[in-house]
């Protein structure tokens, strides 16, 4: 099991908004994220900056970096695209996270 984290960026004043979308996740999306093996996914909102952190566990043989070539996936990034900071496609602006410290 891997475990990851990564920082995204909400628009100010989508924090209500932002929280109302993930409670509603659809099912075909969380079916597909548990189907390329994520688990135990988070996401923190740092209220002062509006960083988002995001930590996720991946299955030895997980498909995690093929989920952003499926249609649910980009249907949920068009949704949210409003909202967040985006690349081009519509995808999360998303920095990969160095783990400094774990404690089981």
């Amino acid at each position: 099991m891997q475990r990851v984290a990564f920082k995204m960026q909400l628009k100010p004043g989508f924090e209500n908004e932002y929280k109302k979308r993930h409670d509603e996740i659809w099912p075909e999306l969380s079916q597909a994220l548990s189907n390329a093996g994520i688990s135990d996914y988070s996401i923190f909102l740092d209220e002062e900056s509006l960083s988002l952190f995001a930590v996720q566990k991946l299955s030895a043989h997980n498909s995690a970096k093929e989920l952003p070539q499926t249609e649910i996936v980009k249907k949920w990034w068009d949704y949210m695209a409003d909202i967040m900071e985006t690349n081009p496609d519509n995808s999360p602006v998303c920095i990969e996270l160095k783990e400094m410290f774990f404690h089981e």
